[in-house]
């Protein structure tokens, strides 16, 4: 079948059955932190009906530390002023007066090294997604959710639409710009101060040990105080995440979890059986905890959809809200990791013939979504969003609650990965 014979009232039931259960999961079943038993018995209700239109279904466990992701921002915001603060208290006690060429010399050494260790966390912990900090947190078993519809021929693709289910702790930063943005303007608070940290401390560290003259004599006696910028831009991390208050996760990403529960559906509705392409619905969990659900989908799966005999595409869905920022991304994890060029041009063009020609392929350069962990797996595999990036209002916070879906942003996104799954088996 073509995506222009496809019955559209099908569709727009779907978007209608989503709206509802969204609301229905989201009340029964409460905060979904990554790992919890909220998202495994979400997981279940999704599988109890889709045992009525698939062929196979199940669950693949493992084990996580929901909180090891977000968590530094509060160790190492606390350490960096902590380092900062009591060196100088100790300067004033006259402790360091016989240490070094300079009183100052021993606490620069101290603000610099805590300072070079918070940029280096950040940046494995949210820059690559390296799981750094894992080790110092208990781990708990987590569920990813599979559901497998054959087709009518032989099995010669597969195509795996794949949504989280779990939703985020509330970042305070977003939840509090409701007039003027503050996320991005508090995180590069945070950022240049610590930047700055690490040079003046290079450059006290040189000034103490060589005649600079006049700068020299400042770095020396009066530089360490501009780590105070950092100390307060330190603060507003350790207040950044909020760990007792988890997103409804409305649209990031139950529109995910549902565009990918609905593309079986829709099919099974409109009585249409594919060729040749094995259609696969995968729900994961602990995407907000840093990938984690996916990372080890891909890990118990490489060999099998990279190197196996059954080629194997993945579409993941991450918000459907907001239509002006619908496209298909191709790049991910921060701009650093390059998903499939072929399956995002494709789906690019199958969303062109569903209507959407001004989808763009577009760059997650803020953040990441759960394509990053099957491409860095060598897995092809691509995503599809519709999020404002600035971000959006309601993105990790309370008000991304059921009033804030948008069924035409649904509807677009359903659309466009109807399009793609046809296309798919027939081409």
């Amino acid at each position: 079948m073509k995506y222009s014979e496809f019955p559209q009232a099908v569709i727009k039931e779907n978007v209608n059955y989503t709206v509802k259960e969204i609301t229905n999961v989201i009340k029964r079943y409460g905060p979904r932190e990554s790992g919890n038993d909220n998202c495994y018995a979400a997981q279940k209700h999704i599988k109890k009906e889709m045992d009525t239109f698939c062929d196979e279904s199940g669950f693949e466990e493992y084990q996580m530390a929901p909180k090891a992701f977000l968590h530094f921002t509060k160790t190492v915001s606390l350490l960096t002023i902590a380092g900062i603060v009591i060196p100088l208290l100790l300067v004033f006690l006259d402790v360091f007066d016989n240490i070094g060429p300079n009183p100052f010399f021993v606490p620069q050494i101290i603000a610099g090294a805590l300072s070079l260790i918070s940029i280096a966390v950040a940046a494995l912990q949210l820059g690559f997604y390296i799981p750094f900090c894992d080790v110092f947190y208990k781990k708990k078993p987590a569920h990813n959710f599979y559901a497998v519809r054959k087709p009518q021929g032989e099995v010669k693709k597969r195509l795996i639409i794949s949504g989280h289910v779990d939703a985020a702790y509330e970042w305070r930063h977003v939840l509090y710009s409701t007039k003027v943005n503050l996320m991005f303007p508090l995180m590069a608070w945070t950022i240049c101060g610590v930047i700055l940290s690490v040079v003046v401390s290079i450059l006290a560290v040189i000034a103490g040990l060589t005649d600079m003259g006049a700068f020299g004599s400042f770095m020396v006696n009066g530089s360490y105080y501009l780590h105070f910028i950092n100390a307060l831009g330190m603060m507003t991390l350790f207040y950044f995440v909020d760990f007792s208050t988890i997103s409804p996760g409305a649209n990031d990403n139950l529109t995910g979890t549902y565009a990918a529960v609905c593309a079986i559906r829709m099919l099974d509705m409109a009585g249409v059986e594919l060729e040749n392409t094995e259609l696969v619905t995968m729900i994961t969990d602990g995407e907000e905890a840093g990938l984690k659900g996916t990372t080890a989908w891909a890990k118990a799966h490489k060999e099998e959809y990279a190197n196996g005999d059954v080629e194997t595409a993945v579409i993941c869905v991450d918000t459907l809200c907001d239509l002006d920022d619908f496209n298909v991304y191709h790049r991910d994890m921060n701009s650093l990791v390059k998903n499939d060029e072929e399956l995002s041009n494709f789906v690019k063009e199958a969303g062109a013939e569903a209507g959407y020609e001004d989808m763009k392929l577009s760059s997650v350069f803020m953040g990441s979504s759960d394509a990053a962990a099957f491409s860095k797996a060598g897995i092809k595999c691509t995503a599809i969003a519709a999020m404002d990036p600035s971000p959006a209002d309601y993105y990790h916070n309370r008000r991304d609650n059921a009033d804030r879906l948008n069924p035409d942003a649904i509807e677009a996104g359903y659309k466009v990965l109807l399009s793609t799954i046809l296309k798919y088996d027939a081409e």
